[in-house]
């Protein structure tokens, strides 16, 4: 096909409108038109009826090397829908790899488009969805897929570490929707500056996350935040060495990076994802405000508690007020009709003790004659047995049995030594005495003499 040419010196120069004419001119090739094109899905809308998408080529780094914006007119859109959806059983959205029919269109305002006219439903799964589950088989075959999920998170968190660039829109909206709650909840928060577009984002997230470990006795958790953009802005995210970080991280992580239809591999990894910078801070006050309702709901309980046990403490102080006159009165009553009973039972009560102990006198006076008289006949038979002894062991009766006692000067003589030659004296018979001189003494020979 023969090329258009156009002059190159126009003297006084062409319009935007007819340059533009020109491109469009050369965009007539039918090489460019009707091409099946092998390409990732990104930004996928239904708008009006028609759907607008950008087709995105990356290479094996995963940095987008080709992007152009695609568009499914309304006429084609239900059926090129059920058609992918029958085969797949998934609607046309971001991240998967389709081979689409495509011609080249250029406008004149809007620019260089392409126009889908057909899919082949073969191709399902793009590079980006691809690489997200390569990440996350890797990370749970390594084990840490799940370990920040699994940290527990404080009841009410109010010390944020924030990840995010510093002027972006998405941080703005962050701390505006958080400190600015009308519940008067106060967080504390402190931003750790990141690239969060381009091929540095993950560096540069990792390198903020080291600064938080530090210092992570500061903080309740992190907060990942950027705002909205193409979908294709998104693909720093799906990282391995960022993943690993954030499922690794001693702190929860809450992750908001970009739009309700923006997943990445940080949202699986992550304590809680959300799809906004502004549902990050709503879930944050959300838990705050889970935490003042519990509040209220303790102090309304507390205090009807306490209302309960006033009214049964009233209740019951009324009903002893009274009952008290009249359990008083009963119970004087009852006392003095026992007192009167007692009264009437004392002469009963007293003859029969009476009588009883003068039963028992009396048997105590038999009992202590009988033992009188028991106790003087032992004595008598004891001074009898002694006169006998006495009587036994008298001298008299000791000189009939053919004894005698000698004396001299009145002193019983029991040792001759006693005596001398010359001494008189007595010698004391049953029948009577005898006096003598003594004229020679003889000592036994045990005594030494």
């Amino acid at each position: 096909m023969t090329q258009p040419t156009f002059a190159t010196n126009d003297a006084k120069g062409i319009t935007l409108h007819e340059f533009n004419n020109r491109i469009k001119r050369l965009l007539n090739d039918r090489s460019v038109q009707n091409c099946w094109i092998v390409a990732d899905l990104s930004d996928v809308a239904i708008r009006g009826g028609h759907c607008y998408l950008e087709l995105v080529e990356k290479n094996a780094a995963g940095t987008t090397i080709a992007k152009v914006r695609g568009i499914i007119w309304a006429g084609r859109v239900q059926y090129l829908r059920s058609k992918f959806l029958a085969v797949t059983g998934q609607d046309l959205k971001s991240g998967l790899k389709v081979m689409v029919e495509a011609s080249v269109n250029y406008h004149e305002q809007y620019g260089l488009s392409v126009i889908i006219s057909d899919i082949d439903p073969s191709y399902t799964i793009g590079d980006m969805e691809r690489l997200r589950r390569e990440i996350l088989l890797r990370l749970q075959k390594e084990g840490v897929i799940d370990m920040n999920r699994s940290l527990p998170m404080p009841p009410v968190p109010q010390r944020i570490a924030v990840v995010s660039a510093a002027g972006a829109a998405g941080y703005g909206d962050f701390i505006d929707q958080l400190h600015r709650n009308s519940y008067g909840l106060q967080f504390y928060t402190c931003l750790f500056p990141a690239i969060m577009q381009g091929t540095n984002t993950s560096p540069s997230i990792i390198a903020a996350l080291e600064r938080i470990a530090a210092n992570s006795h500061r903080f309740d958790c992190v907060v990942i935040i950027r705002g909205g953009g193409s979908t294709s802005d998104l693909n720093s995210f799906d990282d391995y060495n960022l993943a690993a970080n954030v499922a690794q991280f001693p702190l929860p992580v809450i992750v908001g990076i970009g739009h309700d239809r923006d997943v990445t591999v940080l949202d699986y990894v992550a304590a809680i994802h959300v799809k906004t910078p502004t549902a990050a801070a709503e879930w944050l006050i959300s838990r705050g405000i889970e935490a003042l309702n519990l509040i209220d709901a303790l102090t309304t309980r507390i205090a009807d508690t306490v209302r309960q046990y006033l009214s049964a403490a009233a209740q019951q102080l009324s009903y002893y007020s009274g009952n008290i006159p009249i359990i008083a009165t009963a119970r004087l009553e009852n006392s003095r009709m026992k007192l009167a009973h007692m009264v009437e039972m004392i002469p009963t009560a007293t003859g029969g003790r009476i009588a009883a102990a003068g039963e028992r006198l009396k048997a105590l006076s038999a009992a202590i004659v009988q033992a009188k008289e028991l106790a003087m006949t032992r004595e008598r038979l004891k001074l009898k047995s002694i006169f006998e002894k006495v009587e036994i062991l008298s001298p008299q009766n000791t000189l009939r049995r053919g004894y005698s006692i000698t004396t001299v000067n009145g002193h019983a003589v029991s040792q001759a030594t006693d005596l001398h030659p010359g001494d008189n004296i007595t010698t004391t018979l049953a029948s009577g005495s005898i006096i003598s001189t003594v004229t020679e003494t003889k000592c036994n020979k045990n005594n030494g003499k």
